[in-house]
């Protein structure tokens, strides 16, 4: 799916318990700017609604589950995130919703910039109107 992907970190393992290290421009394809995580996400509710203009982000579960509807101008795809080493990628132009948030699950999102307002898609017939293949096909 257009600028999305699943990044796969890696996984250490031994009779104490896991570790995951994820380093910047390593592991994830931008310098991070800011970390925040999502959690305490009431019963049947859906988070996101947006796109961004240029800001890059890694999804990354750290507890329970949590489904993501990715949506472009030419696709839509619904992924599960249920596994802390791995980490959705989600670029530019393509509006997210969250949902079906697992008892307990956190979700860590690393970005490519600072919080910029102005930087977000809220409604989705804007996000629509923003299509980076307009011309193109």
């Amino acid at each position: 799916m257009y600028n999305t992907g699943i990044i796969r970190f890696k996984q250490y393992k031994d009779g104490s318990g896991n570790l995951t290290p994820i380093e910047a421009e390593s592991d994830i394809p931008f310098a991070i700017k800011r970390i925040y995580y999502i959690y305490d996400v009431v019963p049947d509710a859906t988070r996101g609604y947006h796109s961004h203009k240029k800001l890059h982000q890694v999804l990354i579960p750290l507890n329970g589950s949590i489904t993501v509807r990715l949506i472009t101008h030419i696709e839509e795809k619904n992924i599960v995130l249920n596994s802390p080493h791995e980490g959705l990628y989600i670029g530019p132009h393509v509006w997210r919703e969250m949902y079906d948030f697992s008892p307990g699950s956190v979700l860590l999102v690393l970005a490519s910039d600072f919080y910029d307002e102005a930087d977000y898609i809220r409604d989705f017939n804007s996000f629509l109107e923003t299509n980076p293949f307009r011309g193109q096909v």
